[in-house]
């Protein structure tokens, strides 16, 4: 079982919750006051979605700084996170954008350039369409499919935004990873042998994950945060980094708490932070319930 994190200074966790294989904190607050408090090199992956600057209503948040001060807030924020990254840790950062500002999730990976390196970029596909011709007689599809949600854009020059990016940074662009632990089945059983698998019968799935939202009833109710990511995304990266190797797992932005979530049934050490008190209640919640279910 994982060592349990404990901060160095003061600053004492809003949260705390145990299971029978790890434990999560969970702390109220900005993560450039919390950060500080974590030791140097004690965390192993940081799984996260900080605010975009695409002007979303978040709670407490402005979300609409001018480009030049966001990017100077986020090498602060990546600063004191690469601190506390294991000499092979990973920071898995999705990042979105929209079609009038197409620079955006670009512009913070530069300005992230200086402390870590881009190891992977992995597009994090929401909403898919596959034509049944083109996925070939394997996938038993009996007609064309369109999988996922998006936010529908009534443009006559962009076209309907389905992804986003994961930018996999890691200290030296060496961090090993488990690449079969989100793997998939070969479809053709030759490959087996032919690709040198070891035996394996599924290969690494690449760096397009297709997870879609889940259907809500109620946006207050079901998913109360304006931008949010589904608990799959964080599990992905966790287990992709290895989740055996994982002491502590760390989401300097917690939101509604998808990657504490991804933690928890993962049976990982957690710290999770969140400067919105309603956020962060909510999180616990979820947590308190996937730890129940």
């Amino acid at each position: 079982m994982p060592g349990h994190p404990t901060p160095l200074s003061p600053i004492k966790p809003h949260t705390v919750l145990e299971s029978a294989r790890g434990r999560l904190q969970f702390f109220l607050g900005d993560c450039l006051d919390v950060l500080p408090a974590l030791a140097p090199g004690s965390i192993s992956a940081i799984a996260t979605s900080p605010p975009y600057n695409l002007g979303i209503r978040y709670r407490t948040y402005h979300d609409a700084l001018p480009r030049e001060r966001y990017l100077e807030w986020t090498a602060r924020w990546v600063a004191e996170a690469r601190r506390t990254l294991a000499a092979d840790g990973s920071l898995f950062l999705n990042v979105g954008s929209k079609p009038t500002d197409p620079w955006a999730a670009f512009d913070v990976a530069q300005a992230v350039r200086g402390h870590l390196h881009l190891q992977n970029t992995i597009h994090w596909v929401k909403s898919i369409a596959i034509e049944r011709e083109l996925a070939g007689t394997g996938a038993a599809l009996d007609r064309d499919i369109a999988v996922g949600h998006y936010k529908p854009i009534n443009s006559d020059r962009f076209v309907n935004d389905c992804h986003e990016f994961i930018f996999h940074f890691t200290p030296d662009g060496r961090t090993p990873l488990d690449r079969r632990a989100i793997g998939v089945p070969y479809q053709d059983a030759s490959n087996i042998a032919r690709w040198r698998t070891g035996g394996s019968n599924r290969r690494c799935r690449g760096n397009t994950w297709f997870i879609p939202y889940e259907t809500i009833q109620s946006r207050e109710d079901d998913r109360p945060h304006p931008a949010t990511f589904p608990s799959r995304v964080p599990e992905y990266c966790f287990r992709l980094h290895g989740a055996e190797r994982i002491s502590v797992a760390l989401d300097p932005f917690l939101g509604l708490g998808s990657s504490a979530v991804a933690a928890a049934q993962l049976g990982l050490d957690f710290i999770g932070i969140e400067m919105d008190e309603h956020y962060l209640h909510e999180a616990v919640r979820r947590v308190e319930a996937s730890l129940k279910g």
